[in-house]
């Protein structure tokens, strides 16, 4: 309130970017409106996400501990990452359809 009646003319730094990155010829970014039961879909995705994330993290502490050679150790850090890789990928893919993209 106090804002606008004080300065009009001044911008905020974002305004300032903004009109830089228009003269440049980019485009302002989107402002997704999302329903607040997108929001939350979208949080719940990432949840499980998180938990299944977790839950590989501890599986993976365990099993490294267990490995007796150093190619049973490379083996399950491959798995690990694959699967952790996997993991992100679906989390991924689902919030954007969540998004409607």
């Amino acid at each position: 309130m106090a804002g606008k009646d004080k300065a009009s003319g001044v911008k905020s730094a974002y305004e300032a970017a903004m009109e830089r990155l228009e003269a440049q010829g980019i485009e302002r970014p989107r402002e997704e409106a999302l329903s607040a039961e997108v929001k939350e879909e979208i949080a719940e995705l990432r949840r499980r996400a998180e938990a299944s994330l977790a839950e590989l993290e501890i599986l993976h502490r365990d099993r490294l501990r267990k490995a007796q050679s150093l190619d049973a150790r490379e083996q399950e850090e491959d798995d690990y990452l694959r699967e952790r890789r996997r993991i992100e990928d679906e989390r991924d893919r689902k919030i954007a359809k969540a998004r409607g993209a």
